[in-house]
């Protein structure tokens, strides 16, 4: 039982962790990722990457909002395959709203959104600021991250270090997130079914309704080819450990940055 989930605590132990804690809200999305990864990737990651960050500090791992904004075509896929789950985006900013209202409600003065979807982003800012921006003192506080934003420029050779990057657009299902996935749940990765597909590169427009030969069939925007476990944890260490940084910042945390 991990000791820093919110639903494995009584009312009690979750109250007696408000004043002193950090909470911690994972954001991901049901969507495809390829023939050899599941339609949970996001919200998986999302959930493990809370909890590698709540092992550095003093945090409380709400439950996983595992539905996002739309998938689009040239990021993800898009509505074109069968369990790509979407929400609109008012409904995301309700939903992420309310859960926000409820934790401050509770008293929660600093709150970390982890997001592992990125068509997720500008919705979950847009709940904080509504939410927010009529607040003048430091604390309540609310901040928003993912972790590709928090990597190293200097761990990225280590990562493509057989296949070129691609660029993030195309990074979906492909190197990091199969690395993470294989670093987090390798027995949810069918490695066996890693194929050498994807596009040339994103289109610089977006089509209404997508075209269904916009991308392969397999839904792979690149390869996962070169995908590590190792890699995966390379990752995982090295955005958790800038994450817990500026979390040391924002938040005056006592934390202790382990490697």
């Amino acid at each position: 039982m991990n000791k820093h989930l919110l639903a494995n605590m009584t009312w009690q132990e979750y109250q007696s962790k408000i004043k002193d804690s950090i909470l911690i809200l994972p954001i991901g999305s049901t969507e495809q990722h390829g023939p050899h990864l599941p339609l949970g990737v996001d919200a998986m990651l999302a959930e493990n990457m809370s909890l590698a960050i709540a092992e550095k500090i003093n945090a409380v791992v709400a439950p996983t909002v595992s539905y996002g904004y739309k998938s689009l075509p040239a990021s993800g896929g898009g509505p074109m395959f069968p369990g790509t789950i979407d929400l609109k985006g008012a409904t995301v900013v309700s939903l992420v709203s309310d859960l926000l209202e409820e934790f401050l409600h509770d008293g929660w003065k600093k709150i970390l959104m982890v997001s592992c979807h990125y068509e997720n982003e500008a919705f979950l800012a847009e709940a904080a600021d509504l939410i927010m921006r009529n607040r003048t003192d430091e604390f309540p506080k609310i901040l928003l991250t993912n972790w590709w934003d928090n990597l190293d420029e200097s761990i990225m050779p280590q990562i493509f270090d057989e296949i070129e990057f691609p660029g993030w657009a195309l990074e979906h299902a492909a190197i990091t997130e199969t690395s993470m996935m294989m670093h987090f749940a390798p027995e949810l990765v069918r490695e066996e079914f890693i194929i050498d597909e994807g596009m040339e590169g994103p289109p610089t427009y977006q089509c209404f309704p997508p075209s269904p030969t916009l991308i392969p069939q397999s839904g792979c925007l690149h390869t996962a080819r070169s995908s590590t476990a190792e890699k995966g944890r390379l990752i995982v260490g090295n955005s958790t450990h800038n994450i817990v940084s500026f979390l040391e910042k924002e938040f005056f945390a006592k934390v202790e940055i382990t490697d």
